[in-house]
């Protein structure tokens, strides 16, 4: 799977503030992400989340 670093990842289950979008702060053996909600960060590891993952959003090349 081909995530990067500022990639918004929309997951299958929600987090317990409602949202479901999570931005890719650190990729490697572990992932380090950021919930659009409400700023909660969490790490794991990357097969975790990979399996947990709905669709991908990039940011346009402006947007960074």
């Amino acid at each position: 799977m081909d995530i990067r670093v500022g990639d918004v990842l929309t997951m299958k289950k929600s987090h317990p503030c409602g949202s479901r979008d999570w931005e890719v702060l650190r990729i490697g053996a572990d992932f380090r992400l950021r919930c659009c909600g409400c700023g909660r960060e969490l790490m794991g590891a990357r097969s975790r989340f990979e399996k947990n993952v709905r669709q991908i959003r990039r940011p346009t090349e402006g947007e960074t």
